[in-house]
Formats: structure tokens, sequence, C-alpha cells
């Protein structure tokens, strides 16, 4: 009896815990989180210093490298990847919704866990010292009017306003399954630049492998999220 109790017990704390809820589970999704970066962070510096077979790879890179820039920027892309993954992980009530959001926010973390690393073995900033980004690339595809990114932009491609994650925030059910994956979507795509830049520029080979990495997974999850936008009747945002 005192079995069957416990495991009604589990069964209940289970489905407690596959609800969307409020402030608690925003707080240890940050704990876990703040735990998981620690982990990859001293993860990744060590297995940077374990090179690629036949590499000859200098393993400091120039403040103003590709490799630099790229791990900076898209950390910092990422982690904003992460924070929408978390809104729909916890307060989507689809299935394939908070599958995909649990699959991006896992993928995403240990790649930023990567970045961080290899910023901190190589004894540069988590960011820009200017506040500025992607001024490692020399061109892109992407440019504000007549203005090219060789410069240096404030923000980065489909990052979402602040405005933007308060609304994300404030939908349930169905529009906040779509409105999260118009947002992912535009996210995805505005970071891929970035990637197939560092794929074919940066001067360590665990960077362009990582870059590479990116491009095939994220491209798939392109695709995927286009698909659910399409069987809900919505369309893509415009890209920022």
């Amino acid at each position: 009896m005192m079995a069957d109790t416990e495991q009604d017990a589990g069964a209940t704390e289970h489905v407690q815990d596959d609800r969307p809820t409020g402030g608690p589970t925003l707080a240890r999704t940050v704990v876990i989180t703040a735990a998981v970066l620690a982990v990859l962070l001293l993860g990744a510096a060590v297995g940077l210093l374990i090179k690629l077979p036949g590499s000859t790879d200098n393993a400091y890179p120039e403040r103003d490298s590709v490799d630099v820039g790229f791990a900076q920027d898209m950390a910092a892309h990422h982690l904003q990847g992460v924070q929408l993954a978390n809104i729909a992980r916890d307060r989507s009530t689809t299935l394939e919704v908070r599958q995909l959001a649990f699959d991006i926010e896992s993928t995403q973390l240990e790649q930023i866990g990567r970045m961080k690393g290899w910023l901190l073995l190589w004894s540069f900033p988590e960011q820009s010292v200017d506040g500025t980004h992607m001024k490692w690339m020399e061109s892109t595809a992407h440019s504000h009017g007549d203005e090219s990114t060789t410069a240096g932009t404030p923000e980065m491609p489909g990052m979402a306003s602040a405005e933007e994650l308060t609304k994300l925030r404030s939908l349930t059910g169905p529009e906040l399954d779509t409105y999260f994956l118009q947002l992912m979507l535009r996210h995805h795509i505005g970071g891929a630049p970035m990637a197939e830049y560092a794929a074919t520029h940066a001067g360590q080979s665990v960077v362009r492998l990582l870059a590479n990495n990116m491009l095939k997974s994220q491209s798939s999850e392109i695709e995927y999220m286009q698909q659910l936008l399409t069987q809900r009747g919505a369309t893509p945002i415009p890209q920022n």
C-alpha cells in the first residue's frame, strides 16, 4: 500500500512539473542553466586543448580575428535563442513545440559552453569591448539599407526586441506557439550569415567545425518551423 501511495505521489508530481508554470519554474530554469553552463565552460576549455587530428592551428587567435568575433557574437545570439526556447518550453501546451524548444535549448547551451570556453582559454572577454557586433565579417549578405556591417552593428540580425519578448510571455495556447515559431525562425535565419562566414573564414578548425554543425542543425530546424507555421495557417515575420 505504501509503495502504491509513493507511486501515485510520483505520478502527481510528474504531471505538475509538466504543466506551464510561472515564477518557480523560471527560477529553477535559471539555476539549472547556470549549472550547465559552468560545467560546459570547463569542458570546452579543456576540449580546445585537444586538437583535431592533423590540425596545425595556433591555439591563440588575434583579438580582431573571425574566431574571437564569432565566438563573442554567436554566444550572445544563442543566449537569446535559449531565452526564447525557455519561454516556449515552460508555457506551451503543445508537445511538438515543447520538444522543439527543448532541443534548441539543449543544443545552443552546449554550443554556448564551447564558445565561452574558447574565449576563456584565449583570454578574451565574452563580449566585444565597444558593444558592436559583426565587425569581424569583412562582407556579408546582410545590410541595413546602404550601410554595410563592416563597421559593426548595435544589434545582430534576428534578435527579438524587449517588446517582442514581453509579448511572447503574455501569450498562451496557439497564439504563444505561433509567435514563438515566428520569432525563433527569424532568429535562426538571422544568425545564419555569421555561421556561414565563420565556417569558411575562421582560422581555428574547431571553430569552422562548430559553425558548420550549426548550419546543419539549424537548417533542419528552420524547415521544421516553416512546416509548423504552415500547419497553423501562419507566415514568417519579416527579417529585422
